[in-house]
């Protein structure tokens, strides 16, 4: 019998029933630099909308968000999606380790949905669409459940990823990189106007990488190309057309260890962590991940706007992952293999009309908006198991049977889903703030596979609601309430239909933007409660089991002077599960930490040697307990550190180490057990035009 935890990690992995949002809200005021390294406040900083669908700065928003900028994308010279919020509050990454596989968070200690540009990216199972970080303008979150405005989602947030996009002026960068795993990359990025007019505007980002892992015989090369052309229509009309063509040849990233070796003493001592239990020769992820659409908008009149997004995506992909499941002998272990064949195909759309009136005393803003979804998972499958042995400290490869065409089986799922939204915020003597919003959301899911048919069909109604009174200090207290749900494919022993995981948040904060300084100060306290979540009763799954947490965050980012400046981040988290099917008392959930912490600092020699900035940065990730299998992992603090250098015209040389330490340490266990990412160094020179 498979433990609990292994459908969550190797099974489901957050199969989605999605709806599509519009970009993720206005954020707090944030920080950049001009070029002559003098701080400049971009306060209120009004981005794509994904906190309300609409444009609104964050700190004038009852809803708690993050950003993170391209400036600060570069600086950290973040590398993977999940490592775009490793210095903000409540957002847990690199748990698993440094995988190639995927994107890995848990937010406010559970599961989020990840869009890009506005539209849910499909993720079901083990086909997984990774955004490449290198393409992205920015990456905002929405944190809490969402599902008032996009449909089906967990109840940890939303992640966007915005892509770059055509600009104005002429400009564009090519860069070199090299690092240590033989990390190699070249990139390229030019934009600007095609037309005398500057009216249509044109951009195009492409890259090459090539990297071994952090386990031996690890690797993953990838091949990037992203389009994108807008086009002024009209003064009052606007067409973006967006494409992307990502490929990426990988020997897998496989980074299951068992407790034995890791967290516990044997007497053949400690496994190594470059330690790969797969199958070099034969463990393979190829992906190839294809998207096309466009956003429009349209002013109809001084008040109302239409807007419209629509994206068709296709992801090709061959899984053979060979994984350690348990020990077999004192220095033996069985293994697995995960086999995936096939592809991913979706329609997404969008469609929103929003507006915006006055009187003396108010400002009001309605968005009304229907969305539809339509996906198609198809191809062949197996599990095998065993999967042949191996030895647990010196592996010798070679000891498995290929898995045959007569072994796989084919496995089709459908999802339908058609969302009609409504919100309305409404600004009262430009001070108090009311946000009130409902969500009708109908999802047909389709699990075929071996003859076999499962279904659920799902008519969900989503509520949310929020109050804020914004001060003239600055200080801007607010109160929120919002819901989700996530539908579950399958029947219970009766042969009903599962109902949708259901999720709600209670939120109380405080978001503080002073006009005397440059800089943003979040705090808040919440609570969230998730029901009908599967859990084990014997041989089968029944819907008792539950979900809370009650946490505490607090986020800042202020120039402490014209050159210095600080991002800081804090997490409180008390995240329990229970299994009423068995009558179990509530225990910890595995994985979320109670206290995570982090600080980056970085300083720019303006005066002393200008064009020179040094950054540095600590992470502390507090000590997880699995209650369930008695595992407890310590807590751990690496520290991460950049510097970079604009010489000549238009040259910048830049330096970053993550884990400068090389700390060896165990990130987190839920069952299996792994190791953290081990030190890594880039340096990269960059030209600029």
């Amino acid at each position: 019998m498979f433990p609990s935890t292994f459908p969550l990690r190797l099974r489901l992995n957050g199969i989605g029933y999605a709806v599509s949002i519009a970009c993720l809200g206005a954020v707090p005021v944030a920080m950049a630099q001009t070029s002559d390294n003098q701080a400049e406040l971009l306060s209120p900083l009004v981005v794509t909308g994904t906190a309300l669908k609409v444009e609104a700065p964050i700190v004038e928003t009852p809803r708690p968000a993050s950003l993170v900028t391209r400036d600060e994308l570069e600086e950290r010279n973040v590398q993977s999606l999940d490592e775009s919020f490793r210095y903000r509050a409540g957002v847990l990454s690199g748990q698993y380790g440094s995988d190639n596989d995927t994107d890995w968070f848990k937010v406010r200690g559970y599961d989020q949905s990840t869009y890009q540009d506005g539209l849910r990216i499909y993720r079901a199972g083990f086909y997984q669409w990774l955004p490449e970080p290198y393409g992205l303008e920015q990456v905002e979150l929405l944190k809490g459940p969402a599902s008032v405005l996009y449909g089906e989602a967990p109840p940890g947030g939303v992640i966007n990823a915005i892509s770059k996009r055509p600009t104005e002026d002429r400009q564009g960068e090519v860069v070199i990189e090299g690092g240590t795993n033989n990390h190699q990359r070249i990139g390229f990025d030019s934009s600007g106007p095609v037309n005398d007019s500057g009216e249509v505007r044109y951009r195009m980002v492409g890259l090459y990488q090539d990297a071994e892992g952090d386990i031996d015989d690890s690797e993953n090369k990838r091949y990037y190309f992203a389009p994108s052309l807008e086009w002024d229509i009209s003064d009052d009309t606007t067409l973006t057309l967006l494409g992307s063509f990502q490929k990426d040849d990988a020997v897998p990233y496989n980074g299951f260890k068992l407790p034995y070796g890791t967290i516990e003493d044997t007497p053949f001592g400690k496994v190594d962590p470059e330690v790969n239990y797969g199958e070099p020769d034969y463990d393979v992820n190829e992906r190839e991940q294809t998207s096309l659409g466009y956003q429009f908008s349209h002013q109809l009149n001084d008040t109302w706007r239409f807007e419209q997004d629509l994206r068709y995506s296709k992801l090709d992909m061959l899984l053979r992952s060979t994984y350690i499941f348990f020990q077999s002998a004192p220095r033996e272990g069985t293994r697995g293999l995960v086999y995936r064949d096939g592809d991913i195909t979706s329609w997404t759309i969008d469609n929103r009309v929003v507006g915006k009136w006055f009187t003396d005393r108010t400002e009001n803003t309605l968005l009304v908006g229907v969305d539809y979804q339509d996906l198609k998972n198809s191809g062949k499958e197996a599990d095998p198991f065993p999967f042949g042995t191996v030895d647990l400290f010196d592996p010798q490869y070679g000891n498995y049977t290929p898995v045959a065409e007569s072994d796989l089986t084919r496995r089709t799922i459908k999802k339908q889903q058609t969302g009609i939204y409504l919100q309305n915020q409404l600004r009262l003597d430009d001070q108090w703030i009311f946000l009130a919003g409902a969500r009708y959301d109908t999802a047909e899911t389709d699990n075929l596979a071996g003859g076999t048919k499962e279904r659920a069909d799902d008519n969900e109604v989503s509520l949310s609601g929020g109050i804020m009174y914004v001060m003239n200090n600055g200080v801007s207290p607010y109160i929120s309430y919002t819901e989700s749900f996530q539908p579950i494919v399958g029947t219970d022993t009766n042969g009903d239909l599962y109902k949708p995981r259901e999720g709600k948040q209670l939120e109380a904060g405080i978001k503080y933007a002073p006009e005397s300084i440059d800089g943003y100060l979040n705090t808040s306290v919440y609570q969230i409660e998730e029901k009908n979540s599967l859990v084990t009763d014997g041989a089968v799954q029944v819907q008792e089991g539950e979900r809370n947490t009650n946490g505490f965050e607090l986020e800042g980012v202020a120039y402490l002077t014209n050159d210095l400046q600080v991002t800081a981040a804090y997490t409180y988290s008390d995240s329990t599960t229970q299994n009423r099917a068995i009558g179990a008392d509530e225990v910890r959930a595995a994985l979320i930490p109670r206290h995570m912490a982090s600080a980056w600092l970085d300083y720019a020699f303006s005066q002393a040697v200008p064009g020179l900035k040094v950054g540095a940065g600590a992470r502390f990730v507090g000590e997880t307990k699995d209650e369930t299998y008695g595992y407890e992992v310590p807590s751990y603090t690496v520290f991460d550190v950049m510097a970079s250098y604009d010489f000549a015209k238009n040259w910048r040389a830049q330096l970053n180490i993550n884990n400068v330490a090389d700390k060896e340490y165990v990130a987190s266990c839920d069952y299996w057990c792994y190791y953290g990412e081990a030190r890594r160094a880039t340096a990269s020179v960059s030209y600029h035009w």
